[in-house]
């Protein structure tokens, strides 16, 4: 897999675009966390306050029953405790509830500022890197020979603007027909260079030809043995 273009300044360009990715991803997952801290903060009084009335109730349940022990005083003294108690249970409730919608909206609001950043970039980002990586990788298999520089010429007639084409011939489609070799090389190096590769000098062509095994002989068919029918 090539990950990378080979002239040097595209290269750095891209590591560096690589390095800035992986930065924004950490920053704003950062800051993703760093809202859900923040509104967590926010659910400390609720959670307080749920506690108190909780406390509150238990305490005031606690006297109503020690009131309706008391002689002459019975349950109708222990009936406003036990109202107390039921009116602090509600707030306790409220203030619980109220917690748990601080930490959902916690939740919600961290992932909303560290995913939908990150997502943004991400699909703006990942699907050009990956279309290069798939280019250049495919690209690559096939600068092994002369002739694949034809391909690559080919390629730079059906995708280069006119005007680009323009500046290598008058007539590419033409000089290409003809097997011009200069204006080939050129147009080959068009497409090889939005394809983040180079292409192969002479001599690494020559030495691709010369490693290329060479084709087995094909052997000539056995003639069947002749008989002789001439009269005798």
């Amino acid at each position: 897999m090539k990950m990378y273009a080979d002239s040097p300044g595209r290269r750095v360009r891209q590591i560096v675009t690589d390095l800035l990715f992986v930065m924004w991803c950490g920053a704003f997952v950062l800051i993703g966390f760093a809202v859900h801290s923040m509104i967590m903060d926010l659910e400390d009084p609720s959670t307080d306050a749920s506690r108190s009335a909780s406390g509150l109730a238990d305490s005031l349940r606690d006297a109503g029953d020690v009131v309706g022990g008391i002689p002459l005083v019975g349950d109708e003294g222990a009936e406003p405790f036990e109202k107390g108690a039921d009116a602090a249970e509600k707030m306790a409730t409220a203030a619980e509830d109220g917690s748990q919608n601080v930490a959902n909206l916690a939740v919600a609001l961290g992932l909303y500022s560290g995913l939908v950043p990150l997502a943004l970039i991400a699909l703006q980002y990942l699907p050009r890197r990956a279309t290069f990586v798939r280019n250049a990788t495919a690209g690559q298999k096939y600068l092994d020979a002369r002739e694949d520089l034809d391909l690559f010429a080919l390629r730079a007639l059906a995708r280069q603007p006119m005007h680009v084409l323009a500046q290598i011939s008058d007539d590419p489609a033409g000089d290409w027909r003809s097997g011009d070799p200069v204006l080939i090389e050129r147009l080959a190096e068009l497409e090889l260079r939005d394809c983040g590769l180079t292409p192969p000098t002479r001599q690494q062509l020559a030495v691709a030809v010369q490693q290329e095994p060479a084709e087995p002989p094909v052997p000539e068919p056995a003639l069947p043995p002749r008989s002789d029918t001439r009269p005798r």
